[in-house]
């Protein structure tokens, strides 16, 4: 079988669901070019082959999809307008899917969307795949059938974090790390500012052992705090030399429509303090279990949340990382590929339009 994605930025995660479907099947990427804020590097595979889609026009990406005679197409949502002529084509003859993270909003944009979606998307896509029920309620008003629905698009590297995990344990067990650990971009959406002014206020208000550490990049200046600490962007195999060091996962986003670093840090066995805005609560958070929720962009709601945490003894925060590495076992790599397997198995064999 030849598996192909029409896809936007790549990253390690998605990589690692293609290396468990390339047990299967060649796998041919055609992607955007890497984002300047996440500079991922990424290793060749010997049955994963990328493209990158500034390398061809329209008639050469059509030629070369041709060539690859694909038996699925998989295709980043509707952004991409040559990738939506592409796979058109394909349409009743193999299984196109179109992924989505969008939630539902109700505003007028999406409504316009649902009333123009009966003569685009499902006359190009077969099924939607989205990463969670919170997406569902939009790709249903866009028109799709519950059977032409799937979860879990998303997925982190299960191994590689599940490895560290189990490297870092005994010494958590020993001696937890009192500092929160923030990974993400330095935007305004992401909420960075609310928490740093939220660490910043639980300093004053009751002084603590506790640090935050930020990795990432983005266009807002790093705070200056002899307890905040910046490391810049970080490779997904240099995390270990982090996670070794930091106890809990906090992600303060005021827009984030899954969060696989969520998934990341909850196999790793991070308590989780996130956001009411991060799609991915709704499978990897128990609160009160293995984290809490708090309210976007509110100040004194995060703040909360963090004096649940360091209020915590460290067996209780042990074990609520160990609920949180559970959860993180409903979705792989592996279940990413099945899903992709069982799509195709369902189809009845065609012949490709010439």
């Amino acid at each position: 079988m030849k598996f192909l994605f029409l896809y936007s930025e790549i990253s390690e995660y998605f990589l690692a669901c293609c290396n468990e479907l390339a047990q299967y099947g060649e796998v041919h990427i055609v992607r955007w070019p890497v984002n300047k804020e996440a500079p991922f590097h990424f290793k060749d595979s010997l049955n994963i082959k990328l493209y990158s889609k500034n390398d061809y026009n329209l008639n050469e990406l059509k030629t070369l999809i041709v060539s690859i005679q694909p038996s699925i197409i998989v295709c980043s949502g509707w952004i991409d307008k040559e990738y939506l002529k592409i796979t058109r084509h394909y349409y009743g003859v193999i299984p196109t899917i179109m992924t989505c993270d969008t939630h539902w909003l109700g505003n007028f944009k999406q409504h316009i969307a649902t009333i123009i979606s009966r003569f685009t998307l499902l006359q190009i896509f077969s099924h939607a795949w989205i990463p969670g029920k919170i997406q569902e309620k939009y790709v249903s008003k866009l028109g799709f059938k519950n059977s032409q629905i799937k979860e879990g698009f998303y997925s982190c590297d299960i191994n590689h974090f599940e490895s560290i995990y189990q490297l870092q344990k005994e010494q958590k067990q020993s001696h937890f790390p009192k500092r929160f650990l923030y990974v993400g971009r330095y935007y305004e959406f992401k909420g960075i500012k609310e928490l740093w002014n939220a660490f910043i206020e639980l300093q004053n208000e009751e002084p603590n052992e506790w640090e935050l550490w930020c990795l990432g990049t983005g266009d807002i200046e790093p705070i200056n705090h002899p307890k905040i600490k910046h490391f810049g962007f970080v490779q997904p195999k240099d995390l270990a030399n982090y996670t070794s060091q930091t106890g809990v996962f906090i992600l303060p986003s005021r827009f984030e429509p899954w969060g696989v670093v969520v998934h990341e840090f909850a196999t790793c066995g991070f308590p989780l303090l996130l956001s009411n805005e991060v799609g991915s609560s709704e499978m990897f958070l128990e609160d009160g279990k293995n984290g809490y929720s708090f309210k976007a962009n509110d100040i004194y709601s995060l703040k909360e949340a963090m004096k649940k945490i360091i209020r915590k003894a460290p067996n209780e925060l042990i074990e609520m990382g160990k609920i949180s590495n559970q959860l993180a076992h409903q979705i792989s790599p592996k279940t990413w590929a099945k899903t992709i397997l069982d799509i195709i198995n369902l189809q009845p064999s065609n012949k490709l339009k010439t």
